[in-house]
Order: C-alpha cells, then structure tokens, then sequence
C-alpha cells in the first residue's frame, strides 16, 4: 500500500496531494535537482514489483526487500542505487514484550524508496520533521536516509528503559532469595539478543557513513549522520550490558532454585531418619523369635513405645539445631 509519494525540491514539497506512480516516475526522469520520496507499507508482491518497472530497481534487492528479518546493512548497487535494511523496535507495555519490525530503503539521486513491514516501522513523524528542515531536504535524497535512521534510532531509547524495568523486576525477585520464573529470564534474553542483533550491525555502515564511504551523503549531513551513530553507540552499549546482566540473573536464579532443592532434600531426609529409627525398632520387635526377655515384662510394650517417642523427639530436635527443619 502507499502510503505517500510526495516531489521535493529546493527543500520544499511541490505538491501536497500523493503523486501515482507513473508521476513519480517521471519526475525522476528529468528532474535533475529534485527527488521522490516513496513510502510503501506491507506492500504485496505484485504492488512492489510495479515499483520495481517504474523505478528500475534491482532484482535481488527487491527480492530481500520483500523478506522479512534480514540483518541491517546498507548495500551499493552498479546503478548508483544504495539498499538499507534497518531492524525497528518498539516496546508494548500492557504486554511487556518486544515487538520488532523491519524498513527497506532503495535511494538513489532522484528517489528514495522506503518500504514498512510491521507495526513497528512508523515513518509519519520522520517525514514530517524532514519537511521542517528545508536545509536538510535540500541535500537531496539521502536526507530521506538520515530521517529515517534517525527516527528508528530514537526509537530504541523506549525499548531500552523497558527492558530495563523488566531487568530489574526479575532482578529484585531474584536477590531477594525468591526465585524468579526461568522462563520468564529467558524471555528477556531472547528478546535482548533481537535487540541487540536490530542495533549492532548499523554500528559499521554509520562508522563507513561518517568516513565518507558513500558520496551520496554530502559533508553537511555526515554531521547528522555522526549524532545518530553517537546515539545508536550509547544503545548498542546498553543493550550488551542488559545481556551480560541478564546471564548473571539466570546463573543468580539457578543458584536460588538450587538452594531451595537443597532445602527440600535436607527436610525430606530429616523426616526420613525420624521415621526410619521407630520404624527399625517396631519391626524388630515384630520377628517372632521364641525367647525376647520383653515378652514377659510387664511395662515392656509401654517402654518401647516410649523409646521410641524420645529417639524421634531427640532427632527431631538434632535437626532443628542443625537447620534442616
């Protein structure tokens, strides 16, 4: 589905209603100063590939356009045209869990292509802050790059500080001597390592960026470039720490639940003694031998019995001292 097609130039939009294809098309073909800026959301195959004859975009970056969870990358093409694969995240509180989505960008000098898969690939806001920035659009289509990047980076500060409370949630139960629901730690650490597998890998093509690797990008927006890579750091060093936090969690929770096993089985074989020393008694007495002195004892049977009672009492107390009941 499109979602906006708009034609800028001088770093003001030229029309506000959405152009089709073909006009966008056009435009690109002889417009020299300007660009197209084409938002696509959940397209379907047939709807991408019209974009594809229009535009002339490569086959096989079409192709991982319309796959889902690729590694982020920014890729250059013969033509000119440069591929971004970006991770977006966004973190849902009444469920307290990641949801992750994906954009694929096609830029070239007169275009640039982003397609939306997920809910969580909101570019509304990116275009328009851009179109309040007229020095930036003026740059030409890898201003497109930059909002957009900047706008999923700054995304990932919520998801951050939500994964964040869930650390420390399962962390408090844990260091508490309560043991906290394994499932629940490895849930969190899945999620992390998705996370971390979102942000990392646009650690080297913003470092390539801010060298000059792509000419697309001129001097004055390799700054802006700079700042996101700057806050795209400060996440990828926070989101290593919450995993290193969050093996110690689970190495913490297994030691708690270890204790408590520990615990159950010093009461069961503490029971299990009480009973095993009457128990011995009353089935010696139980064999039938001919001559056992007792039998003919008048407080014999009330004397074992009472045995009995002090032996289980005195264990008892044995195992209370030593912290096993």
């Amino acid at each position: 589905m499109i979602v906006d097609c708009a034609h800028y130039r001088h770093g003001q939009r030229q029309s506000a209603a959405p152009l089709s294809l073909e006009e966008a098309a056009a435009i690109c073909a002889r417009d020299e100063e300007g660009f197209v800026w084409l938002g696509l959301f959940d397209p379907a195959p047939g709807e991408l590939a019209s974009v594809q004859a229009c535009f002339g975009l490569h086959e096989l970056a079409v192709e991982d356009a319309e796959s889902h969870h690729l590694r982020p990358k920014i890729e250059q093409y013969a033509d000119g045209t440069y591929f971004v694969v970006l991770r977006t995240a966004r973190y849902l509180d009444d469920r307290e869990e990641v949801d992750f989505g994906e954009i694929s960008l096609f830029l070239r000098r007169t275009f640039a292509i982003t397609v939306r898969q997920g809910g969580a690939s909101e570019l509304g806001e990116a275009r328009l802050r851009l179109e309040q920035r007229p020095e930036l659009l003026r740059e030409g289509s890898a201003s497109v790059l930059w909002a957009v990047l900047d706008q999923v980076v700054d995304s990932y500060a919520p998801v951050v500080e939500g994964l964040e409370r869930d650390i420390e949630e399962v962390e408090g139960t844990v260091f508490s001597a309560a043991a906290a629901p394994t499932e629940r730690i490895y849930f969190l650490r899945r999620e992390a390592t998705d996370f971390y597998r979102a942000v990392h890998p646009l650690l080297a093509p913003l470092d390539a960026v801010d060298r000059g690797s792509y000419p697309v990008v001129s001097t004055q927006l390799r700054e802006y470039f700079r700042d996101v890579n700057d806050h795209l750091n400060i996440v990828n060093d926070e989101v290593a720490a919450q995993r290193d936090t969050l093996v110690t969690v689970l190495q913490a929770n297994m030691a708690v639940l270890s204790v408590q096993q520990n615990e159950i089985v010093r009461k069961i074989s503490a029971w299990a003694a009480m009973i095993a020393v009457p128990t011995f008694i009353a089935s010696l007495y139980g064999m039938n031998f001919d001559h056992m002195p007792e039998l003919g004892w008048r407080i014999g049977y009330p004397a074992v019995l009472t045995l009995m009672l002090l032996v289980g009492l005195g264990l008892y107390t044995f195992f209370r001292r030593a912290r096993w009941l």
